[in-house]
């Protein structure tokens, strides 16, 4: 069995009072709710990678944090209808601004929700764990 495939991903997120809430786009094929992913980029670092993947598919600018807080796998539907595993490690990016303008958003859907909200949103078991653990993650 191969090993899964590289992916970075941010988790947006704000504060609001003593909530925290997370920012979910929609992917573009299916329409359901994820986090901004996508594969490395040359020349940038892991977090890098993530934070780039956020200002594109939702327009989040903020600070992401310098060490993964996760990993979660999925399966990615290729053009031929195959699927391949995806490993996708997860940087937290603390939302300072949501640009009015960026390259996804006539293909993508954002918005915000409570913690448990987004954990139920998203369909992977893993990335629900890391959405649920963040609070504590981010003391």
């Amino acid at each position: 069995m191969p090993s899964p495939k590289k992916q970075y991903a941010a988790l947006p997120y704000r504060r609001q009072g003593d909530k925290i809430e997370i920012m979910l786009v929609t992917s573009r094929d299916t329409g359901r709710w994820i986090i901004p992913k996508g594969w490395p980029t040359r020349g940038l670092t892991p977090r890098d990678s993530a934070a780039r993947e956020a200002m594109e598919e939702g327009g989040l600018v903020g600070r992401i944090t310098a060490q993964s807080i996760g990993v979660y796998h999925y399966n990615k539907r290729i053009d031929d209808g195959s699927t391949m595993l995806c490993a996708v490690e997860v940087f937290a990016l603390q939302v300072e601004e949501q640009l009015t303008v960026w390259p996804e958003q006539d293909q993508r859907k954002t918005d915000w929700f409570t913690l448990e909200e987004a954990a139920e949103a998203v369909h992977e078991m893993e990335l629900r764990t890391i959405i649920r653990n963040l609070r504590a993650i981010i003391q």
